[in-house]
């Protein structure tokens, strides 16, 4: 295949048609509100548009907290929070747990990933593969992870390899589903192109089925580490001797709600940092594609 080929075969995934604007003698004749093409769309992104929601949760805890509205033996306030997370990192208690959850989750999103992936692959580029791997991952889809823990427990015990087994299913259900929809939604005329053009299976793979993927992919990419802290927190209430969810437990037997309360913010800016930065390589990989959002 030579290079004016594969320039042909890239094209329509690469770069979506514009339409036309109108000439500026008919904008006369076009009513006052469609002049303005920003009016319908959301308007230029803030850089920090997306902490608006957690400062105003912020806000209202405070506030609620400062007032009384807020029981203090129900929920602290944040500074108590904040109090503590410093004591804690004097310690080095919330460090050395911090790094046993986030190696557990990098495990378990690792294997889970590739495993969505490589099952995808296979089903969704083949009707074999279909026919075996997609009814079993519906099936898997009706089952709650909860009720097999039981079974991964009994199958490899109460350790780590449970605990990141278990994270790894949790992964890999996104991760198929959206890329195996993806795969299938692949268009079919950059597939008959593809054969017209008489690429390799190589050729075809990087110049169609890769860009056709990529967005779904990615979609259950942030579905899956939402999915690996999920499976974490559940995972670290069944005999673990480190890691956050034990530091949560041990502060519940205690009745120290204050170091609980640390656990579970420190869970929920594991998430949002983590669905930021997948975000964020959404869209630097996918800088070609123009979507409402940019």
């Amino acid at each position: 295949m030579n290079a004016t080929s594969a320039a042909v075969l890239r094209l329509p995934l690469a770069v979506a048609p514009r339409p036309a604007r109108p000439d500026a003698g008919d904008a006369g004749a076009l009513p006052e509100q469609s002049r303005s093409e920003q009016r319908l769309g959301l308007g230029q992104p803030s850089a920090y548009g997306w902490a608006l929601g957690p400062l105003l949760l912020l806000a209202y805890w405070s506030a609620g907290s400062a007032t009384g509205f807020i029981d203090s033996r129900v929920l602290p306030a944040p500074w108590v929070a904040v109090s503590t997370a410093i004591d804690l990192i004097r310690d080095g208690r919330l460090q050395d747990n911090l790094l046993i959850s986030a190696t557990r989750a990098a495990e378990g999103l690792a294997f889970g990933v590739a495993a969505g992936v490589v099952v995808a692959l296979f089903a969704g580029l083949t009707q074999v593969g279909g026919y075996v791997f997609d009814g079993l991952v519906q099936i898997k889809r009706a089952v709650p992870s909860l009720a097999l823990i039981p079974f991964f427990i009994l199958w490899f015990g109460i350790g780590e390899p449970m605990k990141v087994t278990v994270i790894a299913f949790g992964v890999f259900l996104p991760t198929y589903v959206h890329t195996h929809n993806a795969l299938r939604g692949i268009d079919l005329r950059y597939v008959e192109l593809a054969e017209t053009l008489h690429v390799s299976y190589a050729e075809f793979l990087r110049s169609v089925v890769l860009p056709g993927a990529l967005p779904g992919f990615l979609l259950g990419l942030r579905f899956a580490v939402m999915a690996a802290w999920l499976g974490l927190v559940v995972v670290e209430q069944f005999n673990a001797t480190g890691g956050i969810g034990y530091m949560i437990n041990l502060a519940r037997s205690y009745a120290q709600s204050d170091i609980m309360l640390v656990g579970l913010v420190v869970y929920g800016m594991l998430g949002l940092s983590s669905d930021f930065a997948v975000r964020h390589l959404e869209r630097r990989v996918l800088r070609w594609r123009r979507t409402l959002a940019q």
